[in-house]
């Protein structure tokens, strides 16, 4: 899509702090992280939100939490981290282009992501 932002950041039209990229994913470095480690994973194919998620499409969320658990332990996440996406305007998605924040770095409570 063209209007979308983070197909923009993954053509590399807005600049982002990559963590990881791979023929299916990109993942960088959110930019108002409310954790020590906060890194949004997104699959280079634009998919709106979750429920847009298909037999066609359905393997690379696969492939996401696999690099979620790669990051993870790249950046020492030993303790624990959390994978979070957000479905839809009254979930809190701002960005309709389905993506996971990997959350970490402290202790979280539930009231976050």
């Amino acid at each position: 899509m063209s209007d979308c932002l983070f197909c923009k950041i993954i053509k590399g039209e807005i600049p982002s702090t990559k963590v990881y990229e791979d023929e299916l994913v990109y993942a960088f470095k959110d930019i108002n992280p409310i954790a020590p480690v906060h890194v949004l994973i997104i699959p280079k194919q634009h998919i709106s939100m979750l429920w847009d998620v298909n037999e066609e499409n359905s393997a690379v969320i696969s492939h996401i939490y696999e690099v979620a658990g790669k990051i993870a332990k790249e950046l020492g996440l030993e303790n624990g981290f959390r994978v979070a996406t957000n479905c839809g305007e009254d979930a809190g998605q701002t960005v309709f282009h389905i993506h996971f924040h990997l959350i970490g770095g402290r202790k979280l409570g539930w009231e976050e992501q």
